[in-house]
């Protein structure tokens, strides 16, 4: 359902769509941010329904149109603006019915069978003893982030959530922890000895069969990230496509960071850009801005949820190629190589083990030129001196991400010390004018969404 939900709503991209909508329920700025979460899916849903239902043939035209109203739309944008100026409560009536059939699902699905309480799973045996370890030694010193992720049945999500909270907090750990019942994903952050600890109990949980080459380090501590979130979810990394239709199992083949290297060093040689091999990025155009593999094809997305409807409109781009993929560590290659062989139109799929991450331990002045964006308040890390980006004002290299200096907008910004002494902060002149006029709606939570988000497109054919 998520992913044909995703897909549907992969259309809604309209400015003046997505800012109808941007209120929804009266009392949803009382709801928590979960339950704010589920409200959006459903609205965007609804929307997404209501347009397809008004889908027709245009036989004439030989192409597809929307009759509504006694009137015609050949283009997505056209009865966008249609439905949402005269279908709004149409729409938000079914928003609101989805919405109490989603909470009503999710609260029968939590409750334990037979009425009987869930017994809570002793999780003290999981935990190490660091009697041996100072408070000072967890808090202060030298530190690292640990980036990893592992694909294995887990049994019960909420017991390996529940001990993460724990040594987390523990080990004065913080970061991000995505549980699901097709393994674990994460990033945390604290001291040498905090972190080490970590990687132990990890290595010896009865669960993971993991090994210490799994986890990818850089320099870093607690203070990269702002607090802890640990979670049970679908999916460990959120692609938006049922992990038992597509699952991890049907991944491409893994190269070491030598073997991948080799691959593109062969690619690279080869003066013909027609080649038969493709070199893909699969995370976000944000990402691969800052920072690629030389000659590769880097989709304009911005969430990974996304990459499937890339894959869907670009199949014949693939067809009977051989596709090297590439990610941060490696974790969306897992995912987006299964469905890439999961439409069965490559010669062969292959992807980088340890992602860039791990290249750019054996390769630091590799074919990977630029910044490696992270998941943290750092935003980069880097190996080599190259700028391959610029700043959005001026133009001049730059490659130093920080947000927009409109408060309730979670865009990132390329604006460079120049521009920044000049006032240019913000992600669109909307939000630059926001900010200047200091007309902020406090009230409003923070967005991925902007006035310039519909300019961004989502992928190539939406240009």
């Amino acid at each position: 359902m998520a992913a044909a939900v995703e897909t549907s709503c992969s259309e809604f991209t309209n400015l003046e769509v997505e800012s109808s909508f941007c209120y929804g329920l009266k009392q949803e700025k009382q709801l928590s941010a979960s339950q704010r979460r589920c409200y959006s899916f459903c609205r965007r849903k609804s929307f997404a329904a209501f347009v397809a239902s008004m889908k027709d043939g245009c036989p004439d035209k030989g192409s597809t149109c929307w009759c509504c109203c006694g009137q015609t739309f050949s283009e997505h944008a056209a009865i966008h603006k249609h439905v949402a100026k005269n279908h709004y409560s149409e729409v938000q009536r079914l928003a609101q019915a989805a919405y109490e059939r989603l909470i009503k699902r999710l609260e029968e699905e939590t409750q334990p069978p037979n009425g009987h309480e869930a017994e809570a799973a002793d999780i003290s045996a999981w935990m190490p003893d660091i009697s041996r370890v100072s408070e000072e030694q967890l808090r202060n010193g030298p530190g690292k982030v640990l980036l990893y992720y592992h694909y294995c049945q887990v049994a019960d999500p909420q017991a390996v959530c529940a001990w993460q909270k724990a040594l987390c907090e523990k080990l004065r750990l913080t970061g991000k922890i995505r549980v699901a019942a097709e393994g674990i994903n994460g990033t945390v952050g604290g001291t040498d000895v905090a972190t080490d600890v970590y990687i132990r109990a990890m290595l010896s949980h009865p669960v993971f069969k993991m090994e210490k080459e799994d986890f990818k380090t850089s320099d870093g501590g607690a203070e990269c990230f702002s607090d802890l979130k640990v979670g049970v979810y679908k999916e460990i990394v959120p692609m938006g496509v049922d992990p038992d239709i597509v699952s991890y199992k049907l991944a491409g083949v893994h190269l070491d960071p030598e073997e991948f290297h080799k691959e593109v060093e062969a690619l690279l040689a080869k003066e013909d850009s027609s080649s038969d091999t493709i070199l893909l990025d699969c995370r976000n155009f944000y990402e691969s801005k800052i920072g690629q593999f030389t000659r590769c094809l880097a989709p304009n997305i911005r969430k990974f949820s996304y990459f499937p409807d890339y894959v869907d409109q670009n199949l014949d781009l693939f067809r009977d190629k051989k596709v090297l993929m590439y990610c941060t560590g490696g974790i969306r290659c897992e995912r987006g190589s299964a469905y890439l062989r999961s439409k069965d139109v490559c010669k062969e799929v292959y992807q980088l083990k340890g992602g860039i991450h791990k290249y750019l331990e054996c390769f630091p002045e590799g074919f990977y030129r630029g910044k490696l964006f992270v998941f943290d308040e750092r935003f980069t890390i880097s190996s080599n001196s190259d700028v391959i980006s610029d700043c959005r004002y001026c133009g001049l290299p730059w490659d130093q991400y920080e947000l927009c200096s409109t408060q309730f907008c979670c865009q990132l910004v390329l604006s460079c010390p120049s521009c920044r002494q000049k006032g240019r902060t913000a992600c669109c002149p909307s939000c630059q004018t926001k900010g200047e006029t200091r007309h902020q709606e406090t009230s409003q939570q923070p967005k991925e969404a902007c006035e310039c988000t519909d300019t961004r497109a989502r992928i190539p054919q939406d240009v």
